[in-house]
């Protein structure tokens, strides 16, 4: 059903009837968040991608990171969390948006805090590109100086939502999620994959899918390729779903 406004168009020195038809439905807005050390760049063709199915898309870049690089060594994952809130209502705002139809495409270090975020806004989809997992504590601290090796160490072994925050609202969130890992990854090992996907306990459907070959920065081609396609047809069938008002069936895919 659209909606109708009853306008006039002006035109030499009369006024002609007219009545402006638009799409009473709006459509779903999707942020993208890239890892440390990256930039909106690696997200910026995949956003193109998804806008042309119909979608808001907001890419950006976290403090600390292009323009701001400087800061690097001072940004915590408080003030970057704090980045992503501001991305996000700013996406929520748009008029175009419908109002909590928001998709989160996090990679790496923004997967951990996108997943942080369900907890914090509503999102419906949600998009974990070899999401990296930190310990609870050293919230505050410089991100740049956590240690590796005991994040290493966390990694390797199973950890339950009990004991993560970021496990914790993905234990909370009941809407569609979407995991992509990385065959060969160094710096996520597949413990941390599977703490992620066992911690959404509620969600309404779940599909996990492995990039054969793959590294975690997607250094081939053919690896970027793949992610691409993975995330691009996941993304139709969730907004298709949105607007045929079918959701996907609850299922759990590799």
């Amino acid at each position: 059903m659209a909606h109708s406004d009853v306008i006039q168009i002006p035109v030499a020195d009369e006024r002609l009837d007219a009545t402006l038809l638009t799409p009473s439905s709006k459509i779903p807005g999707v942020l993208f968040i890239h890892g440390w050390g990256g930039s909106q760049t690696f997200d910026l063709k995949r956003a193109a991608g998804i806008a042309g199915l119909g979608c808001v898309c907001l890419t950006f870049d976290l403090r600390g990171h292009a323009a701001t690089e400087d800061k690097r060594e001072l940004v915590s994952r408080d003030d970057n969390l704090h980045d992503i809130m501001a991305a996000y209502d700013r996406l929520a705002a748009h008029p175009a948006v419908e109002n909590g139809e928001i998709a989160v495409v996090g990679s790496s270090y923004g997967a951990y805090l996108g997943a942080i975020l369900t907890g914090l806004r509503k999102v419906r989809w949600l998009a974990l590109h070899v999401p990296a997992l930190y310990r609870d504590d050293e919230w505050f601290k410089p991100k740049h100086q956590l240690n590796r090796e005991v994040l290493r160490s966390y990694r390797s072994s199973y950890v339950s939502p009990e004991e993560n925050r970021a496990l914790a609202a993905c234990a909370t969130f009941a809407g569609d999620v979407l995991i992509v890992e990385s065959e060969k990854d160094d710096f996520i090992p597949h413990s941390t994959i599977m703490s992620y996907r066992s911690a959404f306990r509620r969600a309404h459907s779940m599909t996990h899918r492995i990039i054969d070959g793959a590294d975690h920065a997607l250094t081939e081609k053919t690896a970027q390729r793949a992610y691409t396609s993975v995330l691009v047809n996941w993304i139709t069938e969730m907004v298709m779903g949105a607007r045929s008002g079918q959701s996907p069936v609850l299922r759990v895919s590799l």
